[in-house]
């Protein structure tokens, strides 16, 4: 709803309308003395998510206005909420002074636009993931993506060269908005996400946008950010900016430089991998059992974050990777990692404390904890001179230590602030002379009102004499009514109530004038002198952020050495020559959540065996030695030690993984359709250096069909030459290896005890002999009727299957049945080209080429 014609509404109501007509599609929170009132539909909506009563204001326009309120202390919570439901919020404040308003209602502005991917306030973001905002540009093939945090001032770009990659990106990214421009058709799978906000073209015009990133840095151009030609990811980035500085309606002095990301340096996740590896989220959405969960026992939440960026982000840098290695057997040996721990525990999440300060919107808690961090560094250096390795040196270099703006955090804020500058009461007495006096005037009112209030019952001789004061009247001398007409000449009437009489005279009015005053002037006093302090903190924004950055990092190495301890880790080694050797390998999440020993188990493949072709029962543990083989590799492309007794490996580009069955319905897509989604990207984008995790293909279709596809599929990764661990129910398919030298079969080993299936989660050589179906059947509860009627079903099939093998191989001409193809009345693509060809326009030459390509395609 909005309003075109003001002129019928209320002064009030036409103050709100001018403001709500610029913010038409977000929820406005409009400030009316001590509550934050909501309007119209913003109401109706409110109250629906937030469980708030819906009532009504009189009338404007002609009709009754529904409205619902929040009190303005207690608006963080309610904010929280819509935030965390996908919805932006419009702050308007009282920007006006009441006192000076003689007509019409009091000035008002949007102060502050919350969105669900720029928020910085500590109650409304999750301190263990970042919160993102991202803009997208495409053209043809080509797309640029730009990607910021505005709680920490990371700005990245980088562009892409297939949908794929995009989608791939904005899974491992995952932001809370995601711009695109309002005139482009972006991928469906990128349309139905929830948080996506349309922008308009003009927002992703390069030249704007590299205008504006060149004053936000400070430079004349953007070659020194390496990412002058990216024209689409500068376009998109230059709407990023504009976005958040209209958001945050402020400076972003925060934001001070532009990162290139490059997929060759790192080791692409498509999203269905990192959803089946469960990095950082499990299947149903939660935390609980997810290798994070296992790995990260980070003292800080910024360490947290950085932790889950490189599980998300692994790289192909040996340097970098082998740097993080060196760095984490040092603080392993002498377990040096205990002393560096405690010494982090004090520095708390500094990277988006110094957003807030940015920002200007950082509270006196934020500048007591940065007061802690910064007192704490001096220790932390102690520790660290006394580590001799290159990179933790390095660190420790950035971090730095600031004296002068430890000490000046000390003297200036009290031990325990409150939560907000509004009241006062943050800064040290001590701090500011001038302060200290007006706060003196204030703190001695009490005892000058004692006084003068035993001294007046003294000089007039009436015992009910009593001071007191109220916000509306000030400064009062109360005297009862039956006493009031003895009350001395100088006594002014202010006020009757029942049952008493209100005086002033000039002493108390003189010392009212002062005393109020001087509250009022201290509290302004007081915050000018903590905006003061905020600029202080501002013009070091550059180093204090640096120093935030290498602390998260030595966080996370010291909890990776602390975890190759307590999870029985190893040191990987990266090789040149092409090989993938793992030898007693565990999955660490499936080990912390059992009970009993988990049985460790090798891989070994180079380039004479290139692909596991692996059966087994199912609950035998294939996908279990599939996913712990991707983590191990994940693990080591992060630069962490692995759960293994050793491991050599060579550096991969790649991990696809096609496993677990689910479907898109909303999309239109079968169980089956995504099956093969999966397995189309894997085959189109696999290489010789990728590792392909492949778990039973083809089962959502026919038995012939799905035996076909899975046995093409494994013959084009084969022919690939990718790194495949390729799990399978399809026994023909452990025919393989005599076909192609690369692959090798493997089993999950099992046996049966009266009955009774027993996994024993063993990878041994060869194929399996058989898959027990019907003992996991068993296991699972399937009711005894139904399995000795289904083994009775499969006596019959297994004999079925004899006879037609025997009389294939006999001379007989009766052929078993054959599958119908639904294509099969299609001509063969040959037969349409030769149809289409003149023979008469084409050389010998051509001819003859086209005579090479047909046989090459038959």
């Amino acid at each position: 709803m909005s309003a075109t014609d003001l002129s019928k509404h209320t002064p009030m109501m036409q103050q709100y309308w001018r403001l709500k007509n610029q913010h038409p599609n977000q929820i406005m929170f409009y400030r009316m003395g001590d509550f934050y009132e909501l309007f119209y539909d913003d109401a109706k909506k409110a109250s629906q998510l937030l469980d708030i009563t819906l009532t009504s204001r009189g009338q404007s326009g002609g009709s009754i206005i529904p409205m619902a309120g929040i009190p303005f202390h207690a608006a963080e919570g309610y904010l929280a909420r819509l935030v965390s439901l996908g919805e932006s919020v419009v702050i308007c404040e009282q920007t006006g002074d009441p006192a000076t308003t003689t007509k019409g209602p009091v000035e008002r502005q949007v102060v502050r636009i919350l969105t669900p991917g720029t928020v910085s306030d500590e109650a409304l973001m999750d301190d263990r993931r970042d919160n993102l905002v991202a803009a997208l540009l495409g053209h043809d093939t080509v797309f640029g993506l730009a990607v910021l945090d505005i709680s920490s001032g990371r700005f990245s770009v980088q562009e892409l060269h297939s949908e794929e990659n995009v989608l791939a990106e904005i899974e491992r990214i995952n932001p809370a908005e995601l711009l695109i421009p309002d005139d482009w058709s972006a991928p469906a799978a990128l349309e139905k996400r929830r948080g996506n906000q349309r922008r308009a073209p003009w927002d992703f015009d390069y030249d704007s946008g590299f205008k504006a990133l060149c004053q936000q840095f400070a430079t004349q151009d953007l070659k020194g950010f390496g990412c002058e030609s990216l024209t689409l990811a500068i376009g998109a980035a230059g709407c990023l900016l504009s976005y958040a500085k209209e958001t945050q309606r402020t400076a972003l002095p925060h934001i001070r430089s532009l990162f290139h990301e490059r997929l060759n340096e790192t080791v692409i996740l498509d999203a269905a991998t990192r959803r089946n590896l469960e990095l950082d989220k499990n299947l149903s959405g939660g935390r609980e059992n997810t290798l994070q969960s296992v790995i990260d026992r980070c003292q800080t939440s910024m360490g947290s974050r950085l932790l889950s960026r490189w599980l998300n982000r692994p790289l192909r840098q040996r340097a970098v990777l082998e740097a993080r290695q060196d760095a984490i057997a040092y603080l392993l040996n002498d377990y040096h990692f205990e002393r560096v721990q405690p010494a982090l525990k004090d520095i708390g999440d500094i990277e988006r404390i110094l957003a807030r300060i940015s920002l200007r919107s950082a509270r006196p808690r934020d500048l007591a904890r940065l007061r802690d961090a910064l007192s704490a560094l001096p220790a932390l250096q102690e520790v660290l001179a006394d580590l001799d390795i290159a990179r933790i040196q390095e660190l420790a270099k950035a971090i730095s230590a600031y004296p002068e703006l430890a000490d000046t955090l000390s003297r200036a804020i009290i031990d325990n602030p409150p939560a907000v500058i509004r009241e006062g009461g943050v800064l040290k007495l001590g701090y500011d002379a001038e302060l200290d006096e007006l706060l003196t005037i204030s703190e001695t009112a009490g005892q000058f009102l004692i006084d003068l209030e035993t001294r007046e019952k003294e000089r007039t001789g009436l015992a009910n004499l009593k001071v007191g004061y109220n916000r509306v009247h000030g400064y009062f001398i109360e005297i009862p009514t039956r006493q009031a007409e003895q009350a001395p000449p100088e006594y002014i009437r202010r006020q009757t109530l029942k049952g008493a009489e209100r005086f002033i005279i000039p002493e108390l009015k003189a010392f009212e004038d002062k005393a109020l005053s001087a509250k009022s002037r201290a509290l302004a006093r007081e915050k000018q002198l903590y905006d003061e302090l905020l600029d202080i903190l501002i013009d070091h924004i550059a180093p204090l952020q640096e120093s935030a950055a290498a602390l998260a990092e030595l966080d996370v190495i010291s909890n990776l050495s602390e975890r190759a301890l307590n999870l029985d880790l190893c040191r990987p080694v990266f090789t040149e020559q092409p090989q993938l050797a793992i030898k007693q390998g565990r999955h660490l999440v499936v080990e912390h959540v059992l009970t009993t020993p988990f049985v460790a188990n090798d891989v070994n493949m180079d380039n004479a065996t290139r692909m596991l072709i692996i059966t087994g029962p199912n609950m035998g543990g294939k996908s279990t030695y599939m996913r712990q083989t991707a983590l191990i590799v994940l693990l080591a492309h992060i630069g962490s030690f692995v759960p293994a007794q050793q491991c050599s490996l060579s550096l991969v580009d790649r991990i696809f993984t096609r496993i677990g069955s689910s479907d898109d319905l909303a999309g239109g897509r079968s169980t089956f359709m995504v099956e093969m989604s999966e397995t189309a990207n894997i085959l189109h984008n696999a290489s010789a250096n990728s590792l392909v995790l492949m778990d039973e293909v083809g089962r959502g279709t026919s038995t012939f069909d799905g035996l076909s596809l899975a046995w093409a599929a494994a013959e084009q990764l084969a022919e690939l030459q990718a790194w495949t661990l390729f799990a399978t129910h399809y026994f023909e398919l452990t025919s393989l290896p005599e076909r192609l030298n690369s692959v090798t079969n493997v089993h999950l080993s099992a046996t049966e005890h009266k009955d009774r299936i027993v996994f024993l989660h063993s990878v041994l050589p060869g194929p399996a002999n058989q898959s027990y179906g019907l003992a996991v059947a068993q296991l699972a509860g399937v009711p005894t009727a139904v399995i000795s009627r289904a083994r009775e079903h499969l006596q019959q099939l297994e004999q079925q299957s004899l006879m037609q093998n025997n009389t294939s191989t006999s001379n007989n001409t009766e052929q078993a049945p054959v599958q119908s193809d639904l294509f099969a009345t299609q001509p063969h693509p040959l037969l349409l080209e030769l149809q289409k060809m003149n023979p008469d326009e084409l050389s010998p030459k051509k001819a003859l080429d086209l005579l090479y390509a047909w046989k090459t395609q038959i």
